[in-house]
């Protein structure tokens, strides 16, 4: 056999070998890019996907049903005074931790969908919030801190 067709072989034999490939969606990638210029820090839980969007000049937290392929309404939560930092939601879509500047302080906050409230959530000891993650029943959350000059992880436990 020529050392061509050895490595020809050896590289059909490696790519059977790989499994399953990640594939796109296309056209739900298509669909997120047409209802927003720019989306980041996407946060992902069972069927819902929670990102920061920039609609007219003015970045905001988004949420959309990947069942239905539809935006979810916020009510309260995208105030025209807050700038959205990190975004996090519970697997059941219910609950969304948001770190944000507001007022020239950075907050973190849970927002309750089902009821339409925004919660801040102190920090203790004091520090600046950075991300947020929750876990999947939305009863805890991570949150890195900024203190004294070293960033850090707290864990907390929610109503």
């Amino acid at each position: 056999m020529t050392p061509t067709a050895s490595l020809l072989l050896l590289s059909l034999l490696l790519l059977s070998c790989s499994g399953p490939r990640p594939t796109p969606l296309p056209d739900f990638n298509g669909l997120l890019r047409q209802n927003a210029s720019s989306r980041r820090d996407p946060a992902l839980a069972q069927r819902w996907l929670a990102s920061l969007t920039l609609r007219g000049g003015r970045e905001r937290v988004d949420l959309v049903d990947l069942g239905s392929r539809q935006p979810v309404p916020l009510p309260g939560l995208n105030r025209a005074d807050a700038q959205p930092i990190s975004v996090s939601v519970s697997a059941d879509g219910t609950r969304l931790a948001v770190v944000q500047q507001r007022d020239e302080r950075t907050e973190l906050v849970l927002y309750r969908r089902n009821v339409g409230t925004v919660q801040r959530l102190p920090l203790e000891p004091p520090g600046v919030p950075r991300a947020v993650s929750l876990n999947a029943d939305g009863r805890r959350l991570a949150v890195q801190v900024s203190r004294g000059g070293r960033w850090e992880v707290d864990l907390i436990r929610l109503p």
